[in-house]
């Protein structure tokens, strides 16, 4: 994969600009917090049907009520997951857990039985684009607002956006050095269904993020943050990061498209920027789920 400059150029400058609408969201408060997500699940969703649409033509059939209500499932799912960060009394998180997203999900299978469109399969599709999708990231708010139920270091506690932002910058630095590397020196495919990728900038992408990222936030943070785990957390995250990548290039395969969207100049859509982060946020959880846990 030979270096583009061109296109590297149009890759960064579309790249700052998106730098820094996260970083704003995620650090400014809890509300900003959930609505960066949310947004982002809304526009993953939307272009995860358009996919799936391409590689299973029925699910072209399912209702606008179907359609456009998997979003607002999607998006309620996470709001009654956001507890442990909004300040909104708990009758209220209740009342989506009990009623509302039960309602929505009945809605949603009624609305192509109604219009006799109803599959089994297209059924399945939509559901596991929840999971993938908006559950996933739900998991950003069970890591920020938990600190309850985790034994965190004092910093952690103190500063709840850290290990979001953690997770995001290492994405960020594995996916730029994995593409600079890999422009320059790459030889070996690392997977047919994802050409452009090399072996060699994937593991140069892995081992300079779990040096740098640590190396840096030791600097900034003087010490306060546990090394160890800093490590261990960007190298979850760039290794089920990559193969967030990998699953999101395969389905781009089967539907024979480029790139999921066009929200993001040189990097394409939601699914394209934010592929990495879907898996890599479970594992994540799941790391801290075994490390912290009181």
């Amino acid at each position: 994969m030979a270096f583009n400059f061109s296109v590297f150029k149009v890759r960064a400058l579309s790249a700052i600009v998106f730098a820094i609408i996260m970083l704003v969201g995620i650090i400014w408060n809890n509300w900003s917090f959930f609505t960066l997500f949310a947004v982002i699940a809304i526009g993953c969703l939307y272009e995860y049907q358009k996919l799936l649409a391409l590689i299973y033509p029925s699910y072209k059939n399912i209702s606008v009520i179907h359609k456009w209500g998997l979003i607002v499932l999607g998006v309620s799912i996470m709001f009654a997951l956001s507890n442990t960060i909004l300040p909104i009394d708990g009758a209220i998180f209740n009342l989506f857990r009990t009623k509302i997203i039960p309602i929505l999900a009945g809605v949603l299978l009624l609305s192509d039985i109604v219009t006799k469109k109803f599959s089994l399969q297209n059924l399945v599709i939509s559901f596991a684009g929840l999971i993938y999708i908006p559950m996933s990231l739900s998991l950003f708010y069970i890591i920020k607002g938990q600190n309850a139920n985790y034994n965190y270091d004092q910093y952690y506690a103190a500063y709840k956006f850290v290990i979001p932002l953690l997770i995001v910058v290492s994405i960020w630095v594995n996916d730029t050095m994995a593409y600079l590397v890999g422009s320059f020196i790459g030889k070996r495919q690392l997977s047919p269904v994802s050409p452009n990728k090399t072996w060699e900038g994937t593991i140069a992408g892995i081992v300079i993020t779990v040096l740098l990222v640590p190396t840096i936030t030791t600097y900034i943070f003087r010490g306060e943050l546990n090394t160890n785990f800093v490590f261990l957390l960007c190298l979850v995250s760039t290794i089920a990061g990559t193969y967030g990548d990998l699953f999101q290039s395969g389905l781009k395969r089967q539907a024979g498209v480029k790139d999921s969207g066009k929200m993001m100049p040189g990097h394409g859509g939601f699914l394209d920027r934010f592929d990495s982060i879907l898996l890599a946020v479970p594992f994540v959880w799941f790391l801290m789920d075994i490390l912290y846990r009181q």
